[in-house]
């Protein structure tokens, strides 16, 4: 009987440290046509005394999903994938065009406008967060 609530208590433990890590915004891109990738954008909130690092994400609907960021090199800019995000105690981290953002492969199906598309964070201590991300329109100009 103790084992078990011990086991209990430190579930909850642990979803109380993810409940100070809060992703909002969550926004996936409709795909080109004839394209089976996309970037997907939101922003992540560290309410924590402790660092946070994103890892990896993954959705059902992709085959694989990769950290990207734009940066911008001898006058160029470049996409490059990276292995792990930061988010520092009490910080903000966003995810959005030229920046930091998911690059999303080989989607299953199509997608359209306003469809929910599950997505689950990783991070490096072992615990994740899932959300829904909104497919919005490919942006014209």
């Amino acid at each position: 009987m103790k084992r078990w609530i011990c086991a209990v208590l430190l579930g909850l433990g642990s979803c109380v440290v993810m409940a100070e890590v809060l992703v909002t915004d969550a926004t996936v891109r409709e795909m080109l046509p004839g394209r089976s990738m996309t970037a997907g954008y939101f922003s992540i909130t560290n309410n924590s005394i402790t660092d946070a690092e994103l890892i990896s994400a993954t959705s059902p609907g992709f085959a694989s999903i990769e950290l990207h960021q734009h940066t911008h090199k001898d006058g160029m800019m470049k996409m490059e994938q990276v292995q792990s995000v930061k988010i520092a105690a009490g910080k903000v981290v966003n995810f959005q065009p030229g920046g930091l953002h998911l690059m999303m492969f080989d989607a299953k199906t199509s997608i359209t406008k306003g469809q929910q598309i599950p997505l689950r964070l990783e991070f490096k201590d072992g615990q994740s967060i899932e959300v829904q991300a909104t497919v919005s329109a490919i942006p014209t100009h």
